[in-house]
């Protein structure tokens, strides 16, 4: 292989910042501050990915030099060189796959909104099963799901929720949540006979999913500080609606909060306390801040960001979940599927990796754009 074109010759610098994290890990100090040791950790899990596959891949460069020189003498070694040939070709792939450009989000924890649009009662009954699907989603990763803030509908379905998906532990870029979940953010229609609908005609409704990467509590700390200041904020407690526990309806327990400069407005009332319930609010407002920020210095440098649907609109959709056919389509991607119940008991790697595989595609085709 053309040295310059050699992975291995790339990672001078990764692996010297990849040893001074693994020190600053093993400082006992460090996991004093949550939030720091999260993002060491995410970005020890980025580099520790790279420099595993390098250690692999000289030891496997290794191997191979040693069976070309015996395959000269004895061709009984010839497929082992052509085996190790191929792993070679195989890790050589991975590791520039990971040293390409990448969205920085990647290794981020999600907060994620899901909420029914057109098609009344039955798309909150979806929304309630789309929420099922993620949740179990979120389990066979080994993902935690959390739900901040939620509003039922009458017969059980949900007519907003906002959930949080986080990882156990630093995740690695490739691994992480919001490099999973991101694509998922847009209008899903669904079309089937609903419960309500006594002549068995098929319906078509919208449900609604925003996705945006979960800030850390200290993340750019300067500009949310700023943004979060008490001058920017309105605080309004009022009673819970709905069910709930003892002391659910009977406290002004829920909270809202409007950031003024922004007019973003966040409620919360799941939890019995208006503390907690300040603090779930608090954190989904940061993440929100954050992803207009975001939005607004991706917009002034490149008109390639990805829109995400913020209404819900049966027209503007990204995926169709078809009951009578059993059939999953992605509007995006061209994937399609004919098995409906799979992917609602949360089996969406196949879906999912469609639009990744997409996104790496538009990445690689940018950059090559951006040499010429």
């Amino acid at each position: 292989m053309d040295a310059a074109s050699d992975p291995l010759t790339e990672l001078g610098e990764l692996r010297g910042e990849h040893t001074r994290l693994q020190q600053e890990m093993a400082d006992p100090a460090l996991h004093g501050d949550a939030a720091r040791a999260r993002r060491v950790g995410r970005r020890y899990a980025e580099l520790e990915a790279i420099v595993s596959r390098a250690d692999a891949l000289r030891a496997v460069r290794g191997d191979l030099r040693t069976a070309r020189e015996l395959a000269a003498e004895d061709p009984d070694f010839t497929a082992e060189a052509h085996e190790l040939e191929e792993q070679e070709a195989l890790l050589v792939g991975e590791i520039e796959e990971l040293l390409a450009p990448r969205d920085p989000d990647d290794g981020r924890d999600v907060l994620m909104e899901i909420k029914a649009g057109a098609g009344g009662e039955e798309s909150a009954l979806f929304a309630a099963q789309m929420l099922r699907m993620y949740r179990q989603y979120a389990s066979a990763r080994g993902w935690t799901l959390e739900i901040l803030d939620e509003n039922a509908s009458d017969l059980g379905g949900i007519k907003d929720v906002t959930v949080s998906i986080r990882a156990r532990g630093a995740a690695a870029p490739a691994d992480g949540v919001w490099a999973h979940l991101k694509h998922e953010a847009g209008v899903h229609r669904v079309q089937r006979v609903p419960v309500t609908e006594s002549a068995g005609r098929i319906h078509t409704s919208a449900v609604g999913v925003l996705v945006i990467p979960e800030a850390d509590e200290t993340d750019e700390a300067e500009l949310l500080a700023d943004a979060l200041a008490p001058a920017n904020l309105r605080v309004d407690v009022y009673r819970s609606s709905g069910p709930g526990g003892q002391s659910v309806n009977t406290t002004d327990s829920a909270v809202r909060i409007t950031h003024l400069p922004s007019g973003i407005v966040v409620s919360c009332q799941n939890e019995k306390s208006q503390l907690q319930n300040r603090e779930q609010a608090m954190r989904i407002l940061r993440s929100r801040l954050l992803d207009a920020h975001h939005a607004a210095q991706d917009a002034e440098a490149s008109a390639t960001r990805r829109a995400q649907v913020r209404t819900v609109d049966r027209s503007e959709r990204i995926r169709t979940y078809n009951f009578p056919e059993s059939r999953v389509a992605d509007h995006r991607t061209g994937y399609k599927a004919n098995n409906l119940d799979q992917v609602l008991a949360g089996d969406l790697d196949a879906v999912i990796e469609s639009s990744r595989r997409a996104e790496r595609e538009a990445r690689l085709a940018a950059g090559t754009e951006e040499g010429r």
